[in-house]
C-alpha cells in the first residue's frame, strides 16, 4: 500500500495532464482577434510537455525515473540500461516510463536549465531525443557558463520548431513543472539520482539491467495476480 501511495503521489500530475481535455478551438471576434486566452494556451503547452516525458503503452506497468541531466550515474543508466528496458519491456507493451525532473542545483549548477530545455522539447514531443542529446554531451557542458548557448546548439540538432523552443526557454514557462517534480520527489524521500519506482517499488542507483529485470518481472507478476480483483492492471490512476 505504501508503495502504491508513493507512485500515486508522483504520477497524479502526469495522469491529470494526460486526461486534461484539449482547449476548445479558437473563436474569433468580428475584428478577427483570437478569443483563446493566453492562460488556456499556456495550460495546453504545459499539458503537452507533461505528456511528452512519458513513453510506452498507457495501461502498462509504470517505471518512474527520477534523474538529473548533469549526474554522471544518470548518464550511465540512460545509455546502458534504459535501451535494454526499452527493447524488452517498453516496445513490447509491458512497461511505460515517466521521467521526473530532479536537478540537484547545489552540485550541478547547469542542471536546472537543462531540465527546462528538455521540457520545452517535450512540449513538441521531442523529450527523449533531447534527453539523449543532453546525456551524450554531458561532459562538454557540465562546467560551461554559457549553458544557454549550448542548449540552443543542441536544439538545432533536434526536429524542433525553433521559434516555439526559443519562446519557451525565454519565458521560463517550464520552470514550474521542473520545480514541482523536484518538490514531489523530495516529499517522498528522494535524495539522490538516479532513483526509480518500478511498479511502486523503490530502486536506487544506476543498477545494471539485471536488477531492473528482476524488479520488473516481480512487479508484473504482482500486477497479474492483482488484476482479477482490480480490473485495471498497470493503471494506477485509471488511465
Amino acid at each position: 500500500m505504501i508503495r502504491l501511495l508513493l507512485l500515486s503521489a508522483l504520477l497524479a500530475p502526469l495522469a491529470a495532464g494526460a486526461q486534461r481535455p484539449a482547449p476548445a478551438p479558437a473563436t474569433r471576434s468580428p475584428a478577427g482577434a483570437s478569443a483563446v486566452s493566453p492562460t488556456t494556451e499556456r495550460d495546453a503547452r504545459l499539458a503537452r510537455a507533461d505528456r511528452g516525458r512519458v513513453r510506452g503503452k498507457s495501461d502498462a506497468l509504470w517505471i518512474v525515473v527520477i534523474s538529473d541531466f548533469q549526474c554522471p550515474f544518470c548518464k550511465k543508466w540512460h545509455e546502458e540500461t534504459l535501451p535494454q528496458i526499452d527493447r524488452d519491456y517498453v516496445r513490447t507493451g509491458k512497461v511505460q516510463i515517466a521521467y521526473m525532473n530532479f536537478p540537484i542545483a547545489s552540485t550541478h549548477p547547469n542542471a536546472p536549465a537543462t531540465h527546462e530545455f528538455a521540457m520545452c522539447a517535450a512540449e513538441q514531443e521531442q523529450f527523449w531525443p533531447a534527453a539523449d542529446a543532453l546525456f551524450r554531451t554531458q561532459r562538454s557542458w557540465g562546467a560551461r557558463r554559457d549553458i544557454r548557448v549550448v542548449l540552443d546548439s543542441l536544439a538545432r540538432g533536434i526536429p524542433l520548431d525553433q521559434r516555439r523552443y526559443a519562446t519557451c526557454m525565454d519565458s521560463r514557462e517550464m520552470k514550474g513543472l521542473v520545480d514541482a517534480d523536484y518538490a514531489r520527489a523530495t516529499q517522498i524521500g528522494v535524495g539522490s539520482t538516479p532513483s526509480f519506482l518500478v511498479g511502486g517499488r523503490p530502486l536506487v542507483g544506476a543498477q545494471p539491467y539485471e536488477a531492473f529485470q528482476r524488479a520488473i518481472e516481480a512487479a508484473l507478476a504482482e500486477q497479474a495476480k492483482a488484476a482479477p480483483r482490480s480490473g485495471t492492471p498497470g493503471a494506477p490512476h485509471g488511465r
